[in-house]
C-alpha cells in the first residue's frame, strides 16, 4: 500500500484515496473491513471507482461497504450509519476518502453520538 494509513484506535484507521490495487495490501496489513466514504468521481474521471475497489476488496477477503459522504456536508444520518458500521463490521476497519479527514470527522462524531 503506497498511501499512508493513520490509525485512530487499535481497531480503526483512516487513509486517503485507495485503489483496487491496494486491497491485497490492506488485507495483508491485517484489516478485515473497508469503508469507502468518498463519492464516485468526486475527484473526476481518474478517481478509482468504488465498484472496482469493492470487487478487489471482496477478492482479497475483506468486507467492504460503500457509504458516500459529501465533503463538508456530513449529515446526522451519515454519522448514524457510520456508527452502525463501526459496531457491526469485522475489525480492524480501514476507512478512506480523499485525504482521510472526512473519515476522521465521521469517526469522531460517531464516537460521541
Amino acid at each position: 500500500m503506497a498511501v499512508p494509513v493513520n490509525p485512530l484506535t487499535d481497531s480503526f484507521s483512516v487513509a486517503p484515496q485507495l485503489s483496487a490495487g491496494d486491497m491485497s495490501a490492506v488485507a495483508q496489513a491485517g484489516y478485515k473491513s473497508v469503508i469507502i466514504n468518498r463519492p464516485d468521481f468526486e475527484g473526476g474521471p481518474d478517481q478509482p471507482a468504488s465498484s472496482e475497489v469493492i470487487t478487489a476488496a471482496k477478492a482479497a477477503g475483506l468486507e467492504v461497504v460503500y457509504q458516500p459522504v459529501v465533503s463538508g456536508a456530513i449529515t446526522a444520518q451519515d454519522v448514524t450509519q457510520f456508527a452502525e458500521l463501526l459496531k457491526t463490521m469485522p475489525k480492524p476497519i480501514l476507512a478512506y476518502c480523499r485525504s482521510g479527514a472526512r473519515c476522521t470527522q465521521l469517526f469522531q462524531a460517531a464516537s460521541i453520538s
